[in-house]
This record gives C-alpha cells, sequence and structure tokens, in this order.
C-alpha cells in the first residue's frame, strides 16, 4: 500500500508557520541582554546572579518533554495539535515579560521582597517560552516534508535573527528616542520596562499570526503520510533510561563538547553586563543602580543583537564550509572564533570596537546550533531519533545548571566580583570544547544532506539559546 507524500509548502506558508520563532526569540533576547541587568537593579549581588538564573535550564529540563508528550497525543478540529500549547505559552509569556521589569511595583503593593517577586516572573517567563517553543520546534518538522528542511531552516534562521537583534536593540533604541533610562534606586529604568511590553505584544502578534495562517495536518493525515506500519506498542517511561544506557559513543564524546560550549555561553548571558559595566565603564561591582550601568546594559543588549545578526549569516556558511574542510573542522574553527571573541573582550577597551568580538560570537552561535547535530545525525537509529535528541538536550542543561552553582562563588572569591575575568574563563571554556571537537572519532565525510538535515534539526536544542 502506496503512503501519501506531504505535498510541498510554498514559501508563504513557511514564513506564516515559522513567524512565530521572531517573536519567541524577541522575547529571548529581552532576557538574555536584560535579566542581570534587572536583577542587579532590584539589588541582588553579581555573585548570585547564577543562581537566579538557574530557573532557564531548570524548567526547560522538565517542560519540555511534558509539553512535547502533551501535543503528541492532543488533537482537536477546531484548534489542532501544537497551537493551543504555543498559544497558553504565548499569553504567559507576555504576562511575565509584562510583570518581571516592573517586580518592585508588585513587590510594593503585596509587601513582599522584590527580588523574591522578580524570581518567580522570570520563571514563569522561563517555563511559559519553554510552553510556547517546544511545539512551534514539533509544528516545523510535522509540516514540512524532508527535503524543504533546507529552506524551512533559512526562513526560521532569519525571522529568530530578527527576533532576537530587535528584542537586543529595544532599550537602546528606546533611550535614543527619548525614553529614561535612569530610575529611582530599587526600579527599573522605563527603557527596558517598554522594551518588555513592545516585546509582548510583538509575540502575541507573530503567534496569533501563525495560529489564523497555519492548518495543521489530522492524524489521519499523518497515518497517511507514515512510512512505516502502525504498530500497537505503547511506549513506556522506563524506555529513555534503556535508550539513554545505550547512547552511541559519537554522542557521549559531542556531549563533552556541548559542556564546555554551553559554559561558555551560560558565562556570557550572565555575566557580560556587569563585565563591561565595571571593566569598560569604571563602575565598582556594587554600583548597579547609576545611569553608567544602565547605560552599559544597552550597550550589552547592542552587543548580544551584533552576535544574533552575525550568526544569520554564518549560517549559510556552515554548509559550504563543513562540505570543504569537514564537520568537526567547521565546528571546531567555529568555537575557536568565539572564545576568542569572548577573550577579546577584557582586552578591547574602546567601548566603540567592542562589536568586533561578536563577530567570532556570532560564528561559534550559529555553529553551536548545527553541527553538533549535522555529527551526530547519522550516529544515531532514525527512529530513536526523537528520544536521542531528547537525551542530547542533557548536555545543553547540565553545564549551565554547574555554572549556575560554582559560576557565582568563583567570580566572588577568585574575582572579587569583577565578572570580566569569569568570561575570559568562558572564552577559554570555548576554546577546549573546539579542540576536543578536533579529536572527535566516528564523523565521517560529509554527504550531500547531514549538514542540511542536521541544520532542520536544530530546532530540537533548548535556548538559542539559550
Amino acid at each position: 500500500m502506496s503512503k501519501k507524500v506531504k505535498p510541498d509548502l510554498s514559501l508563504r506558508q513557511i514564513i506564516n508557520m515559522s513567524m512565530g520563532f521572531m517573536g519567541i526569540q524577541m522575547a529571548f533576547g529581552l532576557q538574555n541582554g536584560n535579566a542581570s541587568r534587572i536583577l542587579q537593579n532590584f539589588g541582588a549581588d553579581v555573585h548570585h546572579l547564577s543562581l537566579f538564573w538557574l530557573v532557564a535550564p531548570l524548567t526547560g529540563l522538565i517542560v519540555q518533554p511534558i509539553i512535547g508528550h502533551l501535543g503528541d497525543h492532543t488533537w482537536s478540529e477546531k484548534w489542532g495539535r501544537r497551537k493551543p500549547y504555543f498559544l497558553i505559552g504565548a499569553l504567559l509569556t507576555a504576562i511575565g515579560l509584562a510583570f518581571l521589569p516592573n517586580s518592585a511595583s508588585v513587590s510594593v503593593f503585596l509587601a513582599s521582597g522584590v527580588l523574591v517577586f522578580a524570581v518567580l516572573f522570570l520563571a514563569m517567563m522561563d517555563a511559559s517560552i519553554n510552553v510556547a517553543m517546544e511545539p512551534f520546534r514539533a509544528l516545523v518538522g510535522d509540516m514540512l516534508p524532508k527535503h524543504q528542511g533546507t529552506i524551512g531552516f533559512s526562513v526560521q534562521t532569519i525571522l529568530i535573527g530578527i527576533g532576537a537583534v530587535i528584542g537586543s536593540n529595544m532599550p537602546a533604541w528606546l533611550t535614543k528616542f527619548g525614553v529614561s533610562n535612569v530610575a529611582a534606586e530599587g526600579f527599573v529604568p522605563d527603557s527596558v520596562i517598554y522594551s518588555f511590553y513592545v516585546g509582548a505584544g510583538i509575540l502575541l502578534l507573530t503567534i496569533l499570526y501563525t495560529i489564523f495562517t497555519t492548518k495543521e495536518y489530522s492524524p489521519k493525515d499523518f497515518a497517511d503520510f507514515s512510512e512505516e506500519e502502525p504498530k500497537d506498542v505503547k511506549p513506556r517511561l522506563s524506555d529513555i533510561f534503556r535508550d539513554f544506557a545505550k547512547i552511541p559513543p559519537l554522542m557521549k564524546s559531542l556531549g563533552v563538547v556541548q559542556f564546555f560550549s554551553w559554559f561558555a555561553l551560560f558565562t556570557m548571558w550572565v555575566y557580560t553586563t556587569s563585565s563591561i559595566a565595571t571593566h569598560h565603564f569604571g563602575l565598582s561591582p556594587d554600583d548597579a543602580k547609576s545611569e553608567q550601568f544602565n547605560n552599559a546594559g544597552n550597550l550589552v543588549g547592542e552587543l548580544f543583537g551584533y552576535y544574533n545578526l552575525f550568526s544569520i549569516g554564518f549560517a549559510f556558511v556552515l554548509i559550504p564550509l563543513a562540505k570543504k574542510i569537514g564537520k568537526k573542522q567547521t565546528h571546531a574553527l567555529a568555537l575557536f572564533a568565539g572564545g576568542l571573541g569572548l577573550i577579546s573582550l577584557y582586552f578591547i577597551t574602546d567601548t566603540s570596537l567592542l562589536w568586533i568580538p561578536m563577530i567570532g560570537v556570532g560564528f561559534a552561535w550559529a555553529s553551536i546550533l548545527a553541527m553538533p547535530y549535522a555529527m551526530l545525525i547519522n550516529a544515531i537509529p532514525l527512529k530513536k531519533m526523537g528520544v536521542y535528541m531528547g537525551i542530547f538536550n542533557f548536555f545543553i542543561v547540565l553545564p549551565q545548571i554547574v555554572n549556575g552553582i560554582f559560576g557565582g562563588p568563583i567570580v566572588h572569591s577568585i574575582f572579587e566580583n569583577y565578572a570580566i575575568g569569569y568570561v575570559a574563563v568562558g572564552g577559554i571554556a570555548m576554546i577546549i570544547a573546539g579542540l576536543i571537537s578536533l579529536t572527535l572519532k566516528g564523523v565521517g565525510k560529509d554527504d550531500d544532506n547531514a549538514v542540511e538535515g542536521a541544520l532542520a534539526l536544530k530546532q530540537h536544542v533548548i535556548r538559542e539559546d539559550n
């Protein structure tokens, strides 16, 4: 019995179904560029920041598998399979975006500690983004035929990059338009607050756009598209542990590369604002409430926007470069560039030149989201692709948790709360990841489809992401 083939989607249909990625990544951009700044405005010590940031990997670890499982077993004629979840996730994320920078006002109203509310709203935002993100990733896999993976990735990457650039730069842009970048002690500047409002609005609009322009396939359609005969075997939770015990050797080695890569990324996201404020603006580690500190925060947002912008271009370079020099060599080169970029933040003291290190960081970010999957894709059985990609995410979450626990004490005791030294440590970690990448065994010669297929599979990454 012949099976139906998924129809090709037009460019417009692919843009429609991917539009929500732009809003979600804008929320990520706002969070990555401003969460540390907001927490320090509320009185958090620099050496405690990493503990607050633990919320993100922990919620991703818990929420994504649950939502993915629920989405696989949901269907209604009116709402489809994935759309109910990313609509709920978007609504809750928008609420978190609106309330996180206003935690001081909420704490006054409810007579409780401001940092308590800030962490609660940050946790709510992280959990909700994961609720929206997981079914959105699954939607792309549901809708696109395999041979359209490259164009789907291209559109997705462009929209994600646009969202990240807008979110990262929004506070600086609003400041240039006259919105105040100064706030009373214990509060957040209007430039940040209004940026989060704009982010919430764009997130909802882009999600709703996808909901109203995309029609999902029904369970009957999927049965018709399936290349395998349905089997009456119910999956068991214990299967995950059995699969984990049998992970391929290449995945174990790549897990070490991922550990050092994501350790570096977490360091950058958490500590760059404090580093720029102290190392480049000459502030003390405790001076988190001045106009200069908020100016430093705006600059960090712009820098994060730069690396996301550069990553768009590098994403298209990865395929031909990997075919020319090899996958693990390409990934090592990108990680070396990213590591040198982070280290150079220590040596480049002219703030007008700090965009230059972001070129290397952008190269590394593009590769981290794609090349490990390009190396892994042929090493795991096709029917186990989903579970092994889920297991592979452990190597993304674990380094962030380790860094969150130990990063603060290291910054406090070794670097005396001047975090720029720890950012350089992150750069060294990324270079170590590159060196390990060169030693990987079992990475075959590039074929025409391995890298392109992996670029489509990069949607399994927890956070661009961080």
